[in-house]
This record gives C-alpha cells, structure tokens and sequence, in this order.
C-alpha cells in the first residue's frame, strides 16, 4: 500500500519524535496536504501511469477545461517547439497543459519547479530545477536535458517566470515576474517553433496576503491552492504558432525573453474584444460587367498625354469620369468585387460615390483585351480645394484637417480606393506598374510633392492586430483629428512592454502570433513605409462598411532615390529638383 501525501515522508525516522510528529501534522493540515492525500485516496491516484493520473486528477478535483482543442490543434505535430505560458497557480496548470499536450505530442516535456516533485506519478512528464536560485548550478543538467530534447524535435512546456504569479508590488497588479531569457535562449538555440499560451485565473487572497509577508510562503501554500481549485473552471488561450525566422530578427535576448511575455499577455481573453456588426448586413449581386470592347474604345479616344506608359503587354492611363463613364463603371464594379474580399464592400452594386467625377482615375488595363487589373482614385487637391470647401475631399469624412495639415498649404495628391484584381495582388508587377503610372503623373505634374491617403486595414485582422499596427506606426497626431476614432485597450501588462520598448520593430512577430492564416501588415503599408511614409492617425470609415484606415502622408521628392528611381524612371531627378 502506498505511503500517505505527509511532510513526515520528508524527515528521516532518527530524526522524529513526538513534537516534530505533532508539528509536522499540523503544518499538513494547515498547508491542507492532508486534503491532498485524500484526494489521492478517493481517486485512487497512487501509482497510476502520468496520463490517467492526470486526467483522474482533474476529474477528482472536477476541473472543468476551456480552450483544450484550440491548443491541441494549433500546436504543431512534429518538429522541435517551445511552448510559453504564464503561472497562475503554481502547479495544476502544468498537470492540465502537460497533460492536454500529450494527446498530441506525446513527446512534451515540462520544465518545472521541484515543488511538483509532491506527485511522483507524473514526474516522467518533467524536468526539474529550482525556481527560488535562477544561478543554482544544480539547474544546469536540467537546462541541458531541455535543450537536448528540442533539439532532437521535441517539444517543450515551459513557465519561463519560474515562480507562481502574485502581486507585484510596482503596478499592483497579479502577474508572473520577468521571466527567465531561457526561453528566448533554448528556443533561438534549437531554431525552434514559439507558442505562446495564456492560463487565465489566479490563486486566493489568502495566498497573495501571505506572499506580500513573506516570498517563500507562496511555496508552502501551493498545495492549499491546489485543493481549492476544487470544481473550479480553467481556460487556456493559445496564440499561433511563430516560427523563428519572425521571432529572433536581431534582437537582444532580454528583449526578446520580455517580447515572448508581453505575447502571452496579449493574448488574455478577458482583453480580447470582437469587430461590431458589420453596418452592411446584405450584399447585392454585382453590377454586370462592362466590355473590354467598350472599355478601349473610350481609353482610345482619351489625348495622347493621358497614356502614362507601357511595360510587358499592360498600359497605363489616367482620366476623368466624363472621358470615361463606362471603364469608371467597371472600376467601381471591380473595386465592389475585391473589396467584398476583404470585407470592405458596400455591398452595392458598384462601389462608387460623388467623388469619382471629381477625382482622378489612374488604371492599368491590358490594351489588348480591354481587361482592367488596377487602379488608383487620385484626388488634385489645388482644383478640389479651388473654392476653400473640404467637403470636396473624400478623406474629409473620415478626418478634420487642421489648417497645418499638408493638404492645406500646398497641391497634394488624395489618394484612395487602389485595388489589384486577384491573380495580380500578389505579383510584383500589378502594385509596380500602379506606382509607375503614379510617377509618371507626377512627372507631368510636378506641382503635387505630397501624397497622402489611408491604407484600409481588413477587419479581417484581429482588433488587436490593428491596435498594434496603430501603435506601432502613428508618430504623428497633432495636425489632424478622427471624426470616427478606433479605440482598443491592452491588457495592462502588454501596454507596460509597449510602453517601454515601443512596437514598431516587433509588429510582424505580434502579428503572426494572432493571425489565424499568418497575416502580416498590409502590403501597401509596408510600401509606404518604404517610401518613407509619415503616419498619422487611424479612423473608421464610415463609408466603407467602417474599416479601419491609417492616414498618411509621403514627401514624393524625399523618397530612397533607388524607389524614385523605380517608379520615376527617367524623370527623377528632374522632378526632384523642381520648386
């Protein structure tokens, strides 16, 4: 019969005596390791294999478990990885994740503090080391055991704060300490896979009263904690897998150790909000197609200087709504049906406005067919803004431009509605030849210096994903106000890390651990960034089924002379150098 759960197992039979046996089974029942030794007893724990301890465990202590299947399906099957999670309870997370894990990898391994040693039926799923002495170099055979399983593709559970969560004292706030750059360091060592989960809850008062007296009393209050989680419900949140080559971009280890902390905090369910209700709730069938036929005889009468270039079998051209009233038809036809893609659509028809006779429409088309591939709506503030009304511009909706904004102080270029049809948006040549037809057009009008416009951003992103690229890209605020703010508020502990070390260089990392198909940010951001964007603000547009939009501003002449260059061709440097 197996030996009861007792402190007296721990002190050898020469050194007991009356006192420290009347002692010692007090502290059990104060520490409630009596009440652990009879859940053992009523559940017939002792000497079970580490997978049925742990499910009668948690079937005796009747755990209900939240958030299972999402970590089993998004961890990957094969391959070394390394999966990060806060410490709420300091113990029974460790049996539920190991235990959850295993169903798919069972391979898994925990790192894990010696306290766990109190159920030696599972100690096959450890690696033990002694949270309380980080420099403990009793902690080295461990760490290279870890490193060794990785390596040769296992995977890895571990609490990298090392000790349980509790008040901290600086923010007064539950939360797990730093956590240790081991996790940063065996998962860059092993070229590893990164998960990171969260574990919501925490323990009682009681313990974190006690914790606040002294430290090592967290320890001791452990299996307490453990019992009185008794029919409690835990839910586990799990970001997506990230693979290395997006988590360990040149940077410092200590950075990256407090980046894999902020990731599990970001991904908290209580600070996880969902997009409104779409205001477009039916989407009418689209507008029929207009004829290539139709289209080139319009784009054949426009002048010559409205031919901006050829390139590979495409051309580019530029003209107005009543030069062109069936090609704007078909682009608004096309902009209907790309946007819809990306749940941007107005669910009209046509997605067209007042604007489009009063902007500019630059377009690709392939001359042969008639087929449209792309376009831009370019707004020329100096004739829009002719008799001093904002509302001749689109971006006014969505933005109150201060009198130091650019577009009020000299010819810009509004631009808007871009699209690429699908088999081009992911070629180099759709988005070149866009921005080659926009260098063109400044070449011939070297008044407009500034572009400016917004990057609509999918409410196919998660909300945080969007706050985070807000975050990240906004530097300037003060030129210019959001009629239809986008607001979001992180989770305290991750605002801390955004606070402190800013986002910008980390967003992609970020992105890819909420993005359920791998999104990044938007390839026009990333392009505009490149031309050196400046950033703005980000608003809802209210007529665009409220997307998100980043507004931003591009001083044309100041771009990399390689991208001028590019899109400029020939004429660069002479528009570069005009007044």
């Amino acid at each position: 019969m197996s030996a009861a759960i007792s402190l007296l197992n721990l002190v050898p039979n020469d050194k007991k005596n009356v006192f420290t046996k009347l002692l010692l089974k007090l502290l059990d029942r104060i520490l409630a390791i009596n009440k652990l030794d009879d859940l053992y007893t009523e559940n017939n724990l002792h000497g079970l294999d580490k997978t049925t301890f742990a499910q009668q465990l948690l079937n005796g202590l009747n755990i209900q478990l939240e958030g299972i299947e999402d970590l089993q399906h998004k961890i990957p099957r094969t391959g070394p990885v390394v999966v990060a999670s806060n410490h709420p309870f300091g113990g029974i997370e460790g049996v539920l994740l190991a235990w959850a894990i295993e169903q798919v990898r069972p391979d898994i391994k925990v790192m894990a503090n010696k306290g766990l040693r109190i159920f030696p039926e599972i100690q096959d799923y450890f690696i033990f080391t002694n949270p309380l002495a980080a420099n403990d170099p009793k902690n080295a055979p461990s760490i290279r055991h870890c490193l060794k399983h990785v390596k040769q593709g296992g995977a890895l559970l571990i609490f990298p704060a090392g000790s349980v969560s509790h008040l901290q004292k600086d923010t007064n706030r539950i939360a797990d300490e730093s956590w240790n750059r081991l996790v940063a360091s065996i998962s860059n060592r092993t070229q590893a896979t990164y998960l990171p989960v969260f574990v919501s809850g925490s323990n009682s008062p009681l313990f974190h009263q006690l914790g606040q007296i002294y430290f090592r009393l967290r320890m001791l209050m452990l299996p307490r904690e453990l019992v009185n989680k008794r029919g409690a419900t835990i839910t586990v949140t799990t970001g997506q897998a990230i693979s290395v080559k997006h988590y360990a971009k040149n940077i410092d280890i200590n950075l990256q150790t407090e980046l894999f902390r902020a990731q599990s905090y970001l991904i908290a369910p209580n600070w996880q909000k969902a997009w409104p209700a779409d205001p477009v709730t039916h989407l009418q069938p689209l507008a029929p197609q207009t004829s290539g036929a139709t289209i080139l005889s319009e784009v054949n009468q426009l002048p010559a200087e409205q031919h901006l270039l050829d390139h590979k079998g495409l051309s580019v051209y530029f003209g107005y709504q009543k030069q062109l009233p069936h090609t704007v038809n078909e682009i608004a036809r096309l902009r209907e049906q790309v946007f819809r893609e990306h749940n941007e659509g107005s669910g009209e028809p046509l997605d067209t406005d007042k604007f489009d006779a009063t902007y500019t429409h630059l377009f690709v088309i392939k001359p042969e067919s008639g087929q449209i591939i792309g376009a831009y709506r370019m707004g020329q503030t100096d004739k829009l803004l002719a008799d001093g009304n904002l509302e001749n511009l689109y971006l006014h909706k969505m933005f109150d431009f201060g009198p130091k904004f650019i577009n009020r102080q000299k010819p810009c270029l509004e631009m808007g509605r871009s699209f690429l049809i699908p088999e081009y948006q992911k070629s180099f040549q759709g988005l070149f030849l866009l921005w080659r037809g926009i260098g063109a057009f400044v070449c011939k009008f070297p008044q407009y210096r500034t572009l400016y416009g917004t990057v609509s951003i999918s409410k196919l992103y998660d909300m945080r994903s969007v706050a985070i690229i807000e975050r990240a890209m906004v530097t300037l605020t003060n030129k210019v106000a959001r009629r239809h703010p986008f607001n979001y508020d992180f989770h305290p502990e991750f605002a801390d890390f955004a606070n402190k070390h800013g986002l910008t260089e980390h967003v992609s990392s970020l992105l890819k651990g909420l993005e359920a198909d791998g999104k990044d940010v938007p390839i026009l951001l990333k392009h505009y960034k490149k031309l050196g964007a400046v950033f703005h603000c980000l608003g809802l547009d209210k007529s665009f089924n409220d997307t998100p939009g980043l507004l931003l501003s591009v001083n044309l002449p100041a771009a990399p002379e390689k991208l001028l260059k590019l899109y400029l061709a020939e004429g660069w440097q002479k528009y570069k150098e005009a007044e």
